[in-house]
């Protein structure tokens, strides 16, 4: 048989490993974002624009930090993930067309790369979900190993041992 037809069984560990890199993927992503927002409303981190914090109300900047705080705490824990991805990806998207394109057309002109990249890193989030290591299905397995009670298994028309 040649190497050719044969799997490959490297290719076997990736997909085992795939569950486990996402969710890698969806922490780091999620800190990073969390960060920006910490940064805009704390001055931590170095603060916004060379130290300091958004004044708090001000549109979009603090409604901006306040969308990557949050919705970065949630991706990173995996606790609604495709939700706050969306919405992460939706405030990026506006940052990018709103903020850096009208400067030039390209994001290394116009300093949108990060937006960009959030945005579609996010994208990816709402399509492929959490992976592995994500509240979400620590709340998840403990709704479907939940044990129906007598009247939700009448309702169903699941039998009943007496």
């Amino acid at each position: 048989m040649s190497p050719v037809n044969t799997p490959a069984p490297l290719a076997g560990l990736l997909n085992q490993a795939q569950p486990y890199a996402l969710g890698l993927f969806r922490i780091v992503v999620g800190l990073l974002f969390a960060c920006h927002g910490a940064a805009s409303l704390f001055g931590v981190l170095g603060g916004t624009m060379g130290g300091g914090t958004v004044p708090a109300g001000t549109w979009p900047g603090w409604y901006a930090a306040v969308i990557q705080l949050g919705a970065g705490v949630l991706v990173l824990a995996g606790l609604g993930t495709r939700s706050a991805a969306f919405l992460a990806s939706g405030s990026m998207a506006y940052a990018y067309f709103k903020v850096h394109q009208p400067e030039a057309l390209f994001p290394l002109q116009n300093g949108g790369e990060t937006a960009a990249l959030f945005c579609w890193a996010f994208v990816l989030l709402v399509f492929t979900g959490p992976g592995a290591l994500a509240l979400d299905q620590l709340f998840g397995a403990r709704v479907s190993t939940r044990v129906k009670t007598h009247d939700e298994q009448e309702q169903q028309g699941t039998p009943i041992a007496a």
